[in-house]
């Protein structure tokens, strides 16, 4: 029977069979034993970025700890200030830190030196400022001497004493000095630390650097100024520092304090006399 484009099928034997769809397979039902794994949070995670920080598990911290077989004597007592571990800490400064203390130094009416120093005082800055004065000294004495017997058409010869000497004042001085006011500070009863007064007597010397430049100016006049107010701005940053710790000593402070100014001074005419002036 036709209708359309359709066709119908009614009541027609039609060959072939479809093959009947089968029982579907059982279900298979895997059975897990209770398990005993347990949760653990992060160990010493503080913080919101704590945890990120941490080396993984397998990083190698070789150089995070000190070696186990090291052959690196741990001295203890007296012996202990004959190695370098000793001194170590007082070198662990920055860059910025050196600057912010020369900086203060070139302000010595502050008197702030001794208490932003005193938990953290560091020989790295009084060294160098040592060394660099000696350097200066030395090159800037040769040059103004040398220009000086050129300019009168006279024979120069290099004095090689001049380093030596300048090495001697400048190191001697940062290392006597403090150590002989320790000493009074500790009979007086108002004892300081013997690093904190190298720190504080080393970089008192840093205006003694431009002085010592400035010193190449062919008028003795100029170098007497210099050097005279080279002088009482050191002298004036050693003593208003240690005057408010020295008057602890009783009423021998102010003398105390007038010593340390004066001997300030007493180098300045040193300096004056023997690098400031130039013979021919």
């Amino acid at each position: 029977m036709m209708s359309g484009n359709y066709t119908s099928i009614d009541n027609q034997n039609v060959t072939g069979s479809v093959p009947s769809v089968g029982d579907p397979p059982p279900h298979v039902v895997v059975k897990f034993n209770d398990s005993n794994l347990q949760t653990f949070p992060p160990a010493g995670a503080q913080g919101k970025i704590a945890g990120a920080s941490r080396p993984p598990r397998d990083a190698d911290d070789t150089f995070g700890k000190p070696p186990s077989g090291s052959d690196e004597p741990q001295q203890s007592g007296w012996f202990r200030t004959f190695t370098i571990a000793a001194y170590r800490p007082y070198f662990d400064v920055d860059t910025s830190d050196v600057l912010e203390r020369i900086k203060d130094s070139l302000f010595p009416f502050r008197g702030s030196f001794s208490e932003k120093t005193a938990n953290n005082p560091d020989l790295y800055g009084p060294f160098w400022i040592c060394t660099t004065l000696i350097f200066v000294a030395a090159s800037i004495g040769t040059f103004v001497t040398y220009l000086a017997h050129k300019l009168q058409k006279k024979e120069w010869d290099y004095d090689i004493n001049l380093m030596t000497w300048s090495a001697g004042l400048f190191y001697g001085y940062v290392t006597v000095v403090p150590l002989a006011l320790y000493i009074v500070l500790k009979y007086f009863s108002a004892p300081s630390g013997f690093v904190q007064l190298l720190c504080l007597y080393g970089y008192s010397l840093f205006i003694f650097i431009p002085a010592l430049c400035l010193s190449v100016i062919p008028q003795e006049i100029f170098r007497w100024v210099i050097a005279g107010v080279a002088g009482l701005m050191s002298a004036t940053f050693v003593a208003l520092n240690l005057r408010n710790h020295i008057k602890s000593a009783g009423e021998s402070w102010f003398l105390i304090v007038a010593g340390i100014f004066l001997l300030q001074l007493a180098l300045a005419l040193v300096l004056k006399l023997y690098l400031f002036t130039i013979t021919v």
